[in-house]
Formats: structure tokens, C-alpha cells, sequence
């Protein structure tokens, strides 16, 4: 089994932004996978599907970024998964300019406040991740504003293709493991993202 999990914050007020691209990758994974998310446990909202002959949950915590971390490790618990490398986290990164995409293996938070919840959570930092780029703003004061404000009109009209790209990053991921899923998508920018649609 895996977790698949969207980094976002719950409500209308975060609807749209860029701090919620996790989320807006588990949306598209529900429609693409028809596993609405139907139930409510542990302060998120699950999905179930099938991608091959695994199974994967569908995850949106629901206890705002910073504390991502504890529905994650509450799932992780229930369903008696064992190793970190049976969750795969989604969510935006500032570091990577927008249209760009990486996918990891473990590594550290950089600064990252679901990250630290969830590295926090599960006591280690060697779950896998997909990296949505986002870009930076030119000031750095201006960061906190940045993840919180909506995508641009010039950003909505590539995010289609960014958010099925990281979709389909995630599955891969759960298919064929991280390195074939590595191989294929990182680097991925908006000049092969048209393929991914």
C-alpha cells in the first residue's frame, strides 16, 4: 500500500494557491482514479484506488500545513504500513521555478513547514516526494505572500499541464518505483509537459 499525500491548507481562503499545488495533484489523481474522497479519518480525507496491483491512498490532510505531519503518521500507523518509502508527498517548492518538476527520495525540509510536520511525524525524512516548482518571489520578504497568493492568469494557463504531469509522476512512482519514475520525469518543464496531457 502506499500513501500518496497532498501538502495544502484546508478552505475556500486557500482555494487556488500556490502552497496548495499538492492538493490540486490529489484532485486530478481522484478524477483520473474515480476514488472520490469519501471518508474522514485522522484529520484528512481519503481516497481509495488501485494504480496496478498496488493500493494507494489518496490523502488530503485537513489540520493546516504546519501540522500535516500527524495524519500522516496516524495512517501510516492504522494501515501498518512499514517503510517511509510507502508515502509519497506532493507540494510546492520554492526552489524549482514554476513548470519544473523533481521527484526524491528523502532529503531535508528546506524550510518547508509541512515538511518539517511530516519529517517530524514519521521520525525521518526518507519518504519520497514529488516537487511541484512554484518559483520565488524577487524579495524574500515577500515569500509567505508568494506561496499564499493565487497563481497568476499567466501561471493558470500551463497549470493544467503541471498538475497532470505531477499526477502522473506519482503513479509512475507507484508502478515502476522512484529511480524509473526519476528518470523519466525530472527535468520535466513546460517544453515536454504538453506530452503529459
Amino acid at each position: 500500500m502506499f500513501l500518496i499525500v497532498g501538502l495544502g491548507n484546508p478552505g475556500r481562503r486557500y482555494e487556488g494557491t500556490r502552497h496548495n499545488a499538492g492538493f490540486l495533484v490529489i484532485d486530478r489523481l481522484v478524477r483520473e482514479l474515480e476514488a472520490p474522497l469519501e471518508r474522514h479519518r485522522f484529520g484528512a480525507t481519503i481516497g481509495r484506488a488501485r494504480i496496478g496491483a498496488a493500493t494507494v491512498l489518496l490523502v488530503k490532510p485537513q489540520t493546516y500545513m504546519n501540522l500535516s505531519g500527524e495524519p500522516v503518521r496516524r495512517l501510516f500507523d492504522y494501515y501498518r504500513l512499514e517503510k517511509p518509502d510507502e508515502v509519497i508527498v506532493v507540494h510546492d517548492d520554492l526552489d524549482l521555478p514554476f513548470t519544473v518538476l523533481r521527484l526524491k527520495a528523502g532529503g531535508g525540509h528546506g524550510g518547508h513547514k509541512g515538511l518539517v510536520s511530516v519529517i517530524h511525524h514519521l521520525g525521518c525524512a526518507d519518504f519520497l516526494r514529488v516537487r511541484v516548482g512554484i518559483g520565488k518571489p524577487v524579495e524574500k520578504e515577500l515569500t509567505e505572500r508568494h506561496v499564499l497568493d493565487p497563481f497568476t492568469s499567466e501561471e493558470m494557463k500551463l497549470l493544467p499541464a503541471v498538475v497532470t504531469t505531477a499526477a502522473n509522476a506519482a503513479r509512475k512512482i507507484v508502478s515502476s518505483g522512484i529511480q524509473a519514475a526519476m528518470n523519466q520525469y525530472n527535468g520535466s518543464t513546460i517544453n515536454n509537459l504538453s506530452e503529459e496531457v
